[in-house]
C-alpha cells in the first residue's frame, strides 16, 4: 500500500481505532525516497518516512504504521517523518499515531507562526522560519528580496516529525549530510532538530550577505554624482524586506538558548553543545540585520540631504537668473510708462545707450553670480 493509501487509512481509523488495527491494514511495499520534491507526486502530504537504528538507516518499506511498530516494537532507533503542507485530515491520523498535542497540531497545520519551542508532555515542539533570497537583476520599489517559509519540528523519545511550509528550504540534502554521519544520528531524534535549526540559521547568514550586497549597491547609487535622483523606493523597499528578514530571525534566539542551556530530557547534553554552536552564529545574523538596519536609515537620511541640497542649489540658480532679468525688467517698465518728459527719450542715440546699460549690468551680475557658484 502507498504512503499516501496508508495515510489516508491512518486517518479514517485514528476515531475508532488503535496502532494494532491501522497496523493490520498496512502491508509491506519497497519504499521510494521522496526527499527532494516539495510535495510528494503520490498525492499525500508525507514527503518521506525513514527509521533509523544506531545512527543508520534501516530498511523496510515508507509506511508509518509499519515504521512506529517497529521502532516502539524493538525500543531502539527512531522515526523521521516529513510532511509538507498537511491538511487537518492528512494530520489527524499521525497526531493520534505519535499523540501529539492539538495546540502543536493546530500550528502546525495552519502555520504563520513565530518561532518558538514549547514543551507537550515529553513530545518538544520548535517552530523555525525558513528564509530564501529571491534573486533579481535589478533592485526596484517592489522587488522581492526575501522569501519566508516555516518548518515544525516535533521530537519525542522515538520520533521527530518535520512539517515544512513554503516553496523552499528541503530537507532532502540534509538528510543525506545526516546520514553520512551515523555517529551524530545515533543521538536521536534531537540530532535531526539540531541539523534543521543549524541549516536554517545557515541560511540566515548567507541571506544576510546577499541583501549586504543589494545595499552596498543602493549606497553606492545614492553617493554617485546624480545620487539626489536616485529612487527611494528602492530603499522603503529593502527596509521592508528587512524587516521580514528580521522577524524570522530575531524570536529565534530565546528558544535556541533554550535548548543550548536549559536541560530538556529528548536533548541528549552532548548535543545541546551543537546548539551553542548554532546561537552563535544566530547572534551573528542578528547583529548582521541591527547594522544593516542602521545602514539603511543613515543611507535614507543622506539621499534626503542630498535631495535638499539638491533643491537649494536649484532655488539658487533660480534666483540668480531672476535677479539677472530684474536689470531689463525695470529698465523696459520705466520707460514704457509713456511720459513726455523722459531723460534721453527723444535723444537719437538714447536707445542704443540703454541697450549697453542694459547689457553690461546683465554681464556683471552674471558674472559675479557665477564667481559665487549660484549659476
Amino acid at each position: 500500500m502507498s504512503m499516501a493509501g496508508n495515510l489516508r487509512k491512518v486517518t479514517r481509523l485514528s476515531k475508532v481505532g488503535g496502532l494494532r488495527k491501522v497496523a493490520r491494514l498496512a502491508r509491506r511495499r519497497p519504499g521510494v525516497d521522496l526527499s527532494h520534491p516539495a510535495r510528494s507526486p503520490l498525492g499525500s502530504s508525507v514527503v518521506n518516512c525513514v527509521t533509523y537504528r544506531d545512527g543508520s538507516r534501516t530498511s523496510g518499506g515508507g509506511d508509518v504504521v509499519e515504521a512506529v511498530e517497529r521502532v516502539r516494537g524493538s525500543r531502539h532507533g527512531f522515526v523521521w517523518l516529513g510532511l509538507h503542507e498537511p491538511t487537518d485530515q492528512e494530520f489527524a491520523g499521525i497526531a493520534e499515531l505519535f499523540d501529539l498535542h492539538p495546540l502543536a497540531v493546530e500550528d502546525a497545520v495552519e502555520a504563520h507562526q513565530r518561532p518558538k519551542l514549547e514543551r507537550y508532555g515529553e513530545t518538544l515542539f520548535a517552530v523555525l522560519k525558513t528564509v530564501c533570497y529571491v534573486e533579481h537583476e535589478e533592485l526596484t520599489a517592489t522587488s522581492e528580496v526575501v522569501d519566508t517559509g516555516e518548518i515544525m519540528v516535533f521530537v519525542g523519545a522515538d520520533f521527530v516529525i518535520t512539517v515544512r511550509h513554503g516553496r523552499h528550504g528541503s530537507l532532502g540534502p540534509l538528510r543525506e549530510d545526516l546520514e553520512a554521519d551515523p555517529e551524530k544520528l545515533a543521538k536521536g531524534p534531537a540530532a535531526v532538530l539540531h541539523a534543521v535549526a543549524d541549516h536554517v540559521v545557515d541560511d540566515y547568514l548567507s541571506v544576510t550577505a546577499a541583501v549586504h550586497e543589494d545595499i552596498d549597491q543602493v549606497e553606492t547609487d545614492v553617493f554617485a554624482e546624480n545620487g539626489a535622483r536616485a529612487d527611494p523606493g528602492r530603499i522603503y523597499q529593502l527596509k521592508r524586506e528587512l524587516l521580514e528578514l528580521k522577524r524570522a530571525v530575531v524570536p529565534l534566539g530565546r528558544p535556541i538558548e533554550d535548548l543550548a542551556t536549559r536541560p530538556i530530557r529528548v536533548v541528549d547534553p552532548e548535543i545541546q553543545a551543537y546548539f551553542r554552536d548554532v546561537l552563535d552564529h544566530l547572534i551573528r545574523a542578528k547583529e548582521q540585520i541591527a547594522s544593516f538596519d542602521e545602514l539603511l536609515n543613515s543611507i535614507l537620511q543622506a539621499h534626503l540631504a542630498q535631495v535638499t541640497v539638491a533643491q537649494n542649489e536649484d532655488m539658487r540658480k533660480i534666483t540668480a537668473w531672476a535677479a539677472v532679468i530684474a536689470v531689463p525688467t525695470m529698465v523696459c517698465g520705466l520707460y514704457g510708462m509713456n511720459f513726455d518728459h523722459m531723460p534721453e527719450l527723444h535723444w537719437r542715440f538714447g536707445y542704443p545707450l540703454v541697450i549697453a546699460v542694459i547689457s553690461v549690468a546683465c554681464v556683471v551680475l552674471y558674472r559675479g553670480f557665477r564667481r559665487n557658484g549660484w549659476l
